[in-house]
């Protein structure tokens, strides 16, 4: 005898497990996005941790600087020995226990979502947090975003394997960590959550909950940040008003500028990264030679060294000629691209951002001579020079835009800074300028791949020899 209700039973069972199902992905969700959040906190402590040391190390160089003797009567050769002996440590410890920690390691990253490249976090995380110290510490041209970036995304690794994760969430958390490393470099979230999903395009694998997780880590790590570092904007300074209608076309034609500026620094930087690579110096020589670099015209003229942005306000001063602004241009790109070149670590994050303020300056006072009616002040188009150098050089136009916003409040000139951003990244896609950390990243591989080849070879010679 059938039983009354006994049909429904079986559409019972199917619901309950659909339920079980949903309950246990929700459930899966609400931890990564809890992962998420913790990567952005510990990101953040690592990131202020390594911002003060920086600041220390630059008031200490500073004081030398303003003051070589104080280190003696032969204080500048002192120097050289100091900033030698520290370049040559931090050069060392990349070379001998993680070569993926030398220059920016941004590419290393999109080389790891894509599988291509290892994600060693054990030896990644002090190597690059202790070696970027003493590489940019003395003053070379290198930024603090390309470690903390690496940092990040080590850490999001990190995390994931010490909680046993599924190997689907790796690209997510991974993601989490570096958008987490950039803001924290800057107090810029929407800066770090758009490079990923900008510049990572392809090696991000962009859903609903990949986001959500990038931008909770990149919101926690910019409040842990700035509880460490005390400080709201990375810049602080005036904030301008919108520049007219009518004098919006000359920023499409400075963003034209700033794109042909943007092709010859990454045409620049491979063609000395391809030098360096052929001379395979010893880390000793290498070190000399920057400590050289660094001492002497840092001894003779502090604007022309490091990259931290306290120089930023001398700058703005409006005490430089176009002329001193173009010279210190010049001297700085050069500089620059031969620091990264050695293979150090650092990144070309804040060399590219003061380089488009130094050029946009000399720009905008060159302006103020020739067309005085514009009334456009030089800093504005120092400020876009910052968005439109990075977009040109990084392909990124959406990140350079909210990255100059965020660091200095000045949201008001949203307009003149798409345009000349978008002008910029335009120009150099159809002048056939590949976006820098994708050209950094093809030039990783191949050199694995040759590596690999030789130790293959290596080792077909010595079971050749014991044969």
């Amino acid at each position: 005898m059938k039983l009354p209700f006994s049909g429904l039973t079986s559409l019972r069972l199917p619901l309950l497990a659909r339920h079980r199902t949903a309950f246990k992905t929700n459930s899966a969700n609400a931890w990564m996005i809890l992962l998420a959040i913790g990567i952005g906190a510990l990101t953040g402590l690592v990131g202020g941790a390594f911002r003060l040391l920086l600041v220390e190390l630059a008031d200490l160089r500073d004081i030398f600087f303003n003051n070589p003797k104080i280190l003696g009567p032969y204080g500048l050769f002192v120097g050289i020995g100091i900033a030698t002996l520290s370049i040559f440590i931090g050069l060392t410890a990349v070379r001998k226990l993680a070569k993926e920690a030398g220059g920016s390691g941004i590419q290393e990253i999109e080389g790891g979502l894509d599988g291509l490249r290892p994600f060693r976090w054990k030896r990644v995380i002090p190597v690059k947090f202790f070696a970027s110290l003493f590489t940019i510490g003395p003053g070379l041209l290198l930024g603090r975003e390309g470690p903390t970036v690496q940092l990040g995304a080590n850490i999001g690794k990190m995390v994931k394997d010490i909680f046993r994760q599924p190997e689907h969430q790796n690209n997510p958390l991974i993601s989490t960590g570096a958008a987490a490393g950039l803001a924290a470099a800057f107090d810029a979230p929407l800066a770090g959550m758009l490079f990923v999903i900008e510049e990572m395009e392809g090696h991000f694998r962009f859903n609903f909950l990949s986001l959500s997780c990038v931008m909770l880590g990149s919101a926690v790590a910019t409040i842990v940040v700035s509880m460490i570092t005390h400080t709201r904007v990375v810049i602080p300074m005036a904030v301008y008003d919108m520049p007219s209608f009518e004098s919006m076309w000359i920023f499409l034609i400075f963003g034209l500028f700033v794109g042909v500026l943007g092709l010859v620094f990454n045409t620049l930087l491979l063609s000395c990264l391809d030098f360096f690579g052929r001379l395979n110096l010893p880390p000793i020589f290498l070190s000399f030679m920057l400590a050289c670099i660094v001492v002497l015209i840092g001894n003779q003229n502090l604007e022309m060294v490091g990259a931290d942005f306290g120089m930023i306000d001398q700058l703005f001063s409006g005490d430089h000629t176009v002329t001193t602004l173009l010279i210190l241009f010049a001297v700085r790109m050069i500089l620059g691209i031969i620091c990264y070149s050695t293979g150090v670590p650092g990144g070309i994050f804040a060399p590219m951002i003061i380089l488009g303020i130094t050029f946009g300056m000399a720009f905008g006072i060159a302006l103020q001579e020739f067309l005085p009616g514009l009334n456009l002040p030089p800093v504005i188009f120092a400020l876009v020079g910052m968005g439109s150098f990075f977009s040109a050089a990084v392909r990124a136009p959406l990140t350079g835009v909210l990255l100059v916003v965020e660091m200095t409040s000045n949201y008001e000139l949203m307009l003149p800074l798409i345009l000349a951003a978008s002008a910029s990244a335009v120009l150099t896609s159809f002048l056939g300028n590949k976006p820098i950390y994708a050209s950094l990243l093809g030039r990783t591989l191949a050199a694995a791949k040759e590596e690999k080849k030789q130790e293959l070879l290596k080792k077909r010679q010595s079971e050749d020899a014991e044969g």
